[in-house]
């Protein structure tokens, strides 16, 4: 089976989540079936919770629908490198494969950081791929805090 990036639709969750005024970060997660099982962005502000990340959103989602903690065989994809928090939450998850865009070397938690795959105390490790569509969520970021520095929304 050819590889297929689903990083089209993760990036039009990142795009939504900033029309939200939220971070634009997105992620669309991909049952062993090949179709998608959630897909979400940022929700931190409107949901007033810390973790409603699109990582920890689309895990919560696919869970659900599940009936069962784990997620053996799924494969993420989201736009900015998942924080620690996420790692972890993708590690206890049991996540197949992560594919990020952007790195993020002041709160990445996978390739910098807390480097959370490849701490001894790491249950699972999934497959990670980086650089997926990296220019075009880059972009998005730039763009958001741009704005915001800028004194716009």
């Amino acid at each position: 089976m050819p590889f297929r990036s689903y990083m089209d639709i993760a990036l039009t969750e990142a795009r939504a989540a900033a029309a939200r005024g939220e971070v634009p970060v997105g992620a669309v997660l991909i049952a062993p079936d090949g179709q998608i099982a959630a897909r979400a962005g940022n929700r931190t502000r409107e949901l007033s919770d810390p973790t409603a990340h699109a990582e920890v959103l689309v895990i919560r989602e696919a869970c659900a629908a599940a009936g069962s903690e784990r997620l053996t065989g799924y494969d993420l994809y989201v736009t900015l490198e998942p924080c620690a928090m996420c790692a972890a939450a993708l590690a206890a998850a049991r996540i197949g494969r992560v594919y990020y865009g952007a790195s993020d070397p002041k709160s990445g938690g996978v390739a910098h950081g807390a480097c959370v795959f490849s701490h001894p105390q790491a249950h699972h490790t999934p497959e990670v791929y980086e650089g997926i569509s990296a220019s075009a969520a880059e972009t998005l970021l730039k763009d958001f805090f741009g704005t915001r520095r800028s004194g716009g929304a």
